[in-house]
């Protein structure tokens, strides 16, 4: 198996989150000339095209002979891709590796649909990863196939470092629903939790600018902190709480509004969501 700067790359797909991985691995030294990204609408062709990586509508063209391939469209178009993708690999001596970021999109299916002429699957790796990827700060959750080998799964971590500095496998494939309701979802939450903030601070007086910039940057330091502290996420909550002081008062509030519970409920509604459009996209 080629390494990641010796391996030819092929996306089928080219928009937000395929082009922050491309714009990591150029970052890395990959070489422009061994990405190829199939890409059927102009306006995203064209941005990636000025990066200068190849471009094509054509998914075989871009897939037919690459050494990993990573399936970045919308979920409903999946199988369409793959079974395109399929049948170009038939005369193929060794398949590529098939990393699938369509959420929800199970492993038995994409196998299913990516299988060769003569009955061959892939080497499959399904990856949920989340938009801080597209500043580089990502958070993956990745599964793999039993026949996935050791020096490919090296080949996925080297192809995510790009984009994720925390990237997490999991042992059994509807722990990826789990990942998507926490990480891969998560990044919203906390952009509710800032709208809230922004809203509230105004409420009291401060202009959107101000509140805007104190809520953003105060988001951007815990998070520092939970990532370099070697500290629970408990414990530096403790460090902040003063008793009968202020951030007392607003824990108080959250813990009577029941906030612990509607946490576990949102994670657990993006869960079943995840579960549930997996299993309607396989039939």
């Amino acid at each position: 198996m080629p390494s990641l700067q010796e391996s030819k790359l092929a996306f089928i797909g080219g928009g937000n989150m395929a082009s922050a991985i491309i714009g990591g691995l150029v970052n890395k030294g990959v070489s422009k000339q061994n990405i190829c990204v199939s890409e059927p609408w102009d306006v995203n062709r064209e941005k990636l095209a000025a990066v200068g990586v190849r471009t094509t509508t054509d998914n075989t063209e871009a897939g037919g002979d690459a050494d990993i391939v990573i399936i970045a469209v919308k979920p409903q178009v999946t199988r369409g891709v793959c079974e395109e993708l399929g049948a170009s690999w038939s005369n193929r001596k060794s398949l590529p590796v098939v990393v699938s970021i369509a959420a929800g999109i199970t492993l038995s299916s994409l196998q299913e649909w990516s299988r060769t002429g003569d009955g061959r699957f892939a080497h499959v790796v399904r990856v949920m990863p989340n938009t801080p990827a597209l500043v580089s700060e990502g958070a993956s959750g990745a599964f793999a196939g039993e026949d996935v080998t050791a020096s490919e799964k090296d080949l996925v971590n080297a192809l995510l470092s790009s984009v994720s500095k925390a990237t997490e496998w999991v042992d059994r494939e509807e722990l990826l629903d789990v990942v998507t309701g926490l990480s891969g979802s998560g990044p919203a939450y906390f952009f509710a939790m800032v709208e809230h903030l922004v809203t509230s601070g105004m409420s009291q007086g401060l202009s959107k600018e101000q509140a805007t910039r104190l809520a953003s940057q105060t988001c951007l330091g815990a998070g520092k902190m939970l990532v370099e502290s070697t500290e629970e996420p408990s414990q530096l909550r403790k460090n902040v709480t003063s008793p009968n002081g202020t951030t007392y008062a607003a824990l108080q509030t959250f813990e009577a509004e029941g906030f612990e519970g509607i946490v576990d409920k949102a994670v657990k509604a993006a869960i079943a969501r995840a579960a549930e459009l997996g299993t309607t996209l396989a039939k």
